[in-house]
């Protein structure tokens, strides 16, 4: 897809501004959250399991080449042909090569965000190929002519309304707001083209090395039919997507439902191993796996390392505060949230997404539910800490910081500036107390109002308490030897 991740603050004002997006976002508020919150608290011990699900994606990743070897070694014994694309491009013409050779008209796809990354609808039907959507959230957006707007939910920005207005367009139906009629709708178009097609794409959640296996977790049985119908299957992932062993597959499987949907278990793990079997009913006649880069080597060992660690859940931005207030589209690229925040300009540039740092508050929310420990904040601080150093920020926040520094070297100097600044944002505020605009940062203050300080600063104020706690030490030490006397004196009256 496109991406207009360089333009991210214009894509702000616009969605913010959109009453329909809006009221879909309040509508979306924190249901995920919810689920998941629930779904944890049914564990013993959550949060073991996501020391597990860290480990085991932080070994594969320590020995990626290994693991990425042993996965094509036996992926080729079991029948699969492993193909490596090093951009997304490379892996659009592998897979359209793959197409032409067995002459393929019509291609159904299940979801995948690397086919995303790559743009391939684009490519096939420029090619003259039919292409489908198959999963009820892509469908819904390739009728709409847009991009998913979340990791696990495509088209959570899209009301009912909304979608019964695309389907009575394409469909040819009356309107509806019911939403089993919708889906029921959805269903009896979509079933013919299962039946009729040649090549099923599938994404790819996992890799299993022990096995040669890809592994698909769905709700939607969808991804079944796609791998098992077409007599050609094309699974298309990410190098970082290999977990050595099913047993390890079943360790993140705990996690991921959870973090994502708030469920115990998804409504279907598929374990997709090698071509149908002699005799059998179903499943592809060819079966091909690309492995695609597409700048994920480059992040190996770098600052940006642990990023590559994310499983897709999309928790990141079901509690991400910024998300919940400008929708995916925002961030102009495929990944939207916290992870879209650090992997878009790792994949595109930094020079290409140099605001995505910038969209969060640090509040911690993403790293705090993150099931496989990525540290997003510090990830997006090291972008911020780039930027900075390789002079993309602009002019004068670059000397403005520059001068914070510099006062924050000086303590006299910086005791005198905060005094005066408080004096400043008191005359600034208006008669309820609220500073409403500041000067040069404008923009920061469009959309948020701060209380103006009532006090002295935060340094006269500890002054004040030391000296005074200072006081009240120095008062007890004074009334101790009269207190001792005075008890004294009791004693020897006593009887």
């Amino acid at each position: 897809m496109d991406a207009t991740s360089h333009s991210f603050k214009r894509n702000v004002h616009a969605r913010l501004g959109d009453e329909a997006l809006q009221a879909n976002l309040r509508r979306f508020g924190g249901g995920f959250a919810d689920r998941r919150r629930d779904a944890v608290g049914r564990v013993d011990d959550f949060e073991a399991l996501r020391d597990r699900a860290s480990e085991i994606r932080a070994e594969v990743l320590t020995h990626l080449d290994h693991w990425l070897l042993a996965f094509e070694a036996e992926a080729t014994r079991r029948g699969t042909a492993v193909h490596w694309a090093e951009t997304g491009a490379e892996a659009n013409q592998i897979l359209l090569g793959i197409a032409r050779a067995a002459g393929v008209q019509r291609v159904i796809k299940s979801k995948s965000m690397v086919s995303e990354e790559s743009g391939l609808n684009a490519v096939l039907g420029a090619a003259g190929i039919e292409v489908t959507e198959t999963d009820l959230g892509e469908y819904i957006l390739q009728l709409a002519d847009e991009p998913p707007s979340h990791i696990i939910a495509p088209a959570i920005h899209k009301s009912r309304d909304e979608v019964s207005a695309l389907f009575a367009e394409h469909h040819g139906t009356p309107l509806t707001r019911d939403i089993p009629a919708l889906c029921e709708e959805a269903r009896q178009h979509l079933r013919p083209r299962f039946l009729q097609a040649d090549m099923g794409v599938s994404g790819g959640n996992f890799l299993i090395a022990e096995t040669g296996s890809v592994a698909i977790v769905t709700n939607e049985g969808n991804g079944r039919m796609v791998t098992t119908l077409p007599r050609v299957h094309v699974a298309i992932t990410g190098i970082e997507k290999v977990l050595p062993t099913l047993d390890d597959l079943s360790a993140i499987l705990r996690v991921l439902p959870r973090s994502a949907t708030g469920q115990d278990i998804t409504n279907y793990v598929s374990v997709l191993t090698g071509t149908r079997d002699a005799g059998a009913d179903d499943g592809p006649e060819q079966n091909h796996v690309i492995l695609v880069d597409n700048g994920r080597s480059r992040l190996l060992g770098g600052a940006l390392h642990d990023a590559l660690r994310c499983i897709r859940c999309g928790a990141c931005m079901n509690h991400c505060p910024v998300y919940q207030n400008i929708g995916g589209h925002a961030y102009g690229w495929v990944y939207p949230g916290p992870i879209g925040a650090i992997l878009t300009p790792a994949f595109l540039g930094l020079e290409k997404a140099l605001d995505l740092p910038q969209a969060s508050t640090l509040c911690a929310a993403c790293e705090v539910v993150c099931p496989v420990r990525i540290p997003l904040p510090e990830l997006m601080r090291t972008l911020r800490e780039q930027e900075m150093e390789q002079g993309l920020r602009p002019w004068h926040e670059r000397l403005s910081i520059r001068l914070w520094r510099w006062l924050a070297l000086h303590p006299a100097l910086y005791a005198v500036a905060t005094r005066w600044g408080i004096r400043v944002l008191r005359w600034l505020a208006g008669k309820d107390g609220q500073v409403h605009r500041l000067p040069g940062l404008d923009g920061w203050t469009e959309g948020r109002d701060m209380p103006a300080p009532q006090g002295s600063t935060f340094r006269d104020q500890w002054r004040t308490q030391l000296a005074a706690r200072e006081a009240q030490g120095k008062a007890r030490a004074a009334a101790t030897p009269v207190a001792m006397a005075a008890a004294g004196a009791a004693r020897s009256k006593a009887p």
